[in-house]
């Protein structure tokens, strides 16, 4: 039978205590459906004494999760179990997580108590935890410092009080993979307990390692990992589950245990966490940033086009993004050109095909990236020529508190003039639903994104959007010292770039019709 390796996820606990990451009631409900979602096994869904706010987040989460484990940490502190327990009662399948710290460091320092004090704190509050909730986690806080006699004696005495699952945490991102995955081993071996219960690691990343430590903690008989959405969490953050995950997948074979995650939401449980938290994913982050299956350099191009394995190791679809993406920029080849082309809908001759790359090199060194107007301008020799088509006359927005975001937008097409309102959640999003009832083009915002370009409670700020229309995708760029404006505009370039693409091709398409016509 396959060994099973249980995703515990501390997103919304360890990985809430990340400066910047604290979430409201309803963004946390959210968060722990979307987990659900993935199939996570437990879900730490707080620190019921924290604060009354943590205590009801855990306490309707308790309420809402149907699968799976909703568990409530606690210091080895009777008031700490007892506020957890009254959080999490109701869940379908609730755990107490209490801890400890048990390095010298820590109880010299911090708690400023003996060993023999902290072993019998530990074994009370196991106890007193089993008494009231059937699943008891244990945790020995700094596990990685601890003198390894004291860590088994305490192990073994917190099993034998009635603790099923023992966590070892690397609290401080201290350890290295080897004596990480060795210290997993010498429990095993000097415990005879250990045998009956789940030995769970839970790293932290300040040196980079907490991914590679968990993986070593599994190869040497953990079966309960405890990471975050994004690798969030205290200081450099928590082993990123995403990784682990797709480690554990990918590499099955050499790793030799199973999952029971949903890994095609991986990618949504990522942007979802980003949206409610505002801390975004650096674009080359492993797995869900930007970059991870994104192909500039020519040579990489050419043998993902050939087959996707050449420089896939997994599939974007296995963790929730759609596609790859082929980067056309200053490193891109013939290939990925010719590729991007057919997708538009233009075949080119290998002369065509020549001449444009010859004009794409040139535009390439000049920018970052090369969009799909470029494209369509270039093959046209028309290289950035734009028709402005509709021209934002007049913006008018009414939001607030409890007032519906209404926007009033008023175009110019030539010598017209049309003027419509729409609401929406916000009022940018109602300025460009008003744009889409006026022009009958509707398109999905991929992108947007406002930078300040000045210093000042007046400054300029810059507003990009990436738009698609049609499947394809037109980015917009406006400036202004209002930011709905700016929307506005930005994303009414994008529109007309789209409008006059289609013209373009429309104007192709007869002048194809018409050659042939007269060469028959």
């Amino acid at each position: 039978m396959e060994q099973r390796v249980f995703v515990f996820d501390t997103t919304l606990r360890d990985g809430e205590q990340s400066p910047g990451c604290s979430m409201n009631l309803e963004e946390k409900v959210r968060m722990a459906r979307q987990l659900e979602q993935l199939r996570v096994d437990v879900i730490e869904a707080g620190f019921p004494i924290a604060s009354a706010g943590d205590y009801e987040a855990v306490r309707f989460i308790a309420k809402t999760v149907e699968h799976s484990t909703v568990a409530a940490l606690a210091r080895a502190v009777t008031a700490d179990i007892d506020r957890a327990w009254d959080a999490i009662q109701y869940a379908r399948k609730p755990r107490i997580h209490t801890f400890i710290a048990t390095s010298d460091i820590h109880l010299t320092h911090k708690l400023k108590k003996t060993r023999e004090q902290v072993l019998a704190d530990a074994v009370a509050a196991v106890k007193y935890a089993r008494s009231l909730c059937e699943e008891v986690e244990f945790s020995c806080e700094d596990a990685s410092r601890s003198d390894l006699d004291f860590l088994c004696q305490i192990v073994a005495a917190a099993i034998d009080a009635g603790a099923s699952i023992i966590n070892l945490p690397d609290t401080v991102g201290y350890a290295v993979p080897d004596e990480y995955g060795a210290m997993f081993r010498a429990i095993r071996e000097r415990v005879p307990q250990a045998s009956s219960v789940v030995l769970s690691a839970h790293c932290h990343n300040d040196l980079g390692l907490a991914v590679a430590n968990s993986l070593a903690a599994i190869q040497n008989g953990a079966r309960q990992v405890e990471c975050t959405i994004n690798g969030i969490g205290e200081r450099a953050g928590n082993a990123a589950l995403e990784e682990i995950v797709m480690a554990l997948k990918t590499r099955k074979e050499k790793l030799g245990v199973g999952i029971n995650v949903n890994t095609e939401e991986i990618y949504k449980s990522s942007k979802l966490l980003s949206s409610l938290t505002g801390m975004l994913v650096q674009r080359n982050k492993a797995i869900v940033g930007a970059n991870a299956f994104a192909h500039e350099a020519g040579i990489h191009q050419d043998g993902l086009l050939k087959s996707p394995i050449t420089y896939e190791i997994m599939t974007p679809q296995s963790v929730g993004i759609r596609h790859s993406t082929l980067v056309l920029g200053k490193h891109s080849g013939r290939h990925a050109l010719r590729q991007r082309y057919t997708e538009l809908g233009y075949e080119l001759s290998g002369e065509e095909l020549e001449r444009a790359y010859q004009v794409f090199c040139s535009i390439a060194d000049q920018k970052k990236e090369i969009f799909d107007e470029d494209l369509i301008a270039i093959i046209e020799d028309r290289v950035g020529d734009v028709d402005d088509y509709y021209q934002l006359e007049n913006i008018q927005v009414s939001s607030g508190t409890n007032i519906r975001p209404t926007a009033t937008i008023e175009l110019r097409l030539g010598d017209q003039r049309f003027i419509d309102s729409a609401t929406g959640d916000g009022p940018v999003d109602a300025a460009y639903k008003a744009i889409e009832r006026i022009t009958n083009v509707v398109g999905k915002l991929m992108e947007y994104s406002i930078k300040s370009v000045s210093l000042g409670r007046d400054a300029i700020g810059e507003v990009f959007v990436r738009a698609e229309f049609d499947g394809l995708l037109f980015n917009g760029r406006a400036v202004s010292t209002d930011i709905i404006t700016g929307s506005a505009k930005a994303y009414l370039e994008a529109l007309n770039r789209f409008l006059a693409a289609k013209k373009r091709k429309s104007l192709q398409q007869k002048e194809e019709l018409k050659e042939a016509s007269v060469a028959i």
